[in-house]
């Protein structure tokens, strides 16, 4: 049991986990319809996480060989999230969501916290 939840956090730190960037240009979106339009019909991945995040406010994929799925919605300028990766609940966080091109990065805590970036496919 404490070997399953030491994999599961570490998989979790690993999906959330802060990334390097050098020189870099982010652009902010603080605006729900070009977000909308950036996920339409596609898929968010990175590494072994492919996600779909619907206009409809639904997210449904795989992370790590597990199922992930929970409900998003736009709250001042934010992309708050309730998700679960398989059983764990990941809860509800509200985060800034940055592009640079074919990448989004999600920054948790509004802004604040760690980043994880997703390319569109």
């Amino acid at each position: 049991m404490l070997l399953r939840m030491l994999i599961a956090a570490s998989a979790a730190l690993f999906l959330f986990a802060p990334t390097v960037s050098a020189a870099e240009e982010f652009e902010t979106i603080t605006d729900e319809r070009e977000f909308v339009s950036l996920i339409s019909d596609r898929e968010l991945q990175r590494f072994a996480i492919k996600l779909r995040v619907t206009p409809g406010g639904e997210i449904v994929g795989r992370g790590f060989g597990r199922d992930v799925k929970g409900d998003w919605a736009w709250q001042g300028g934010y992309f708050c999230r309730d998700l679960f990766w398989g059983e764990t609940d990941l809860g509800y966080n509200c985060q800034k969501v940055l592009r640079n091109g074919e990448t989004l990065r999600f920054i948790e805590n509004q802004g604040a916290g760690r980043s994880a970036d997703l390319r569109l496919n």
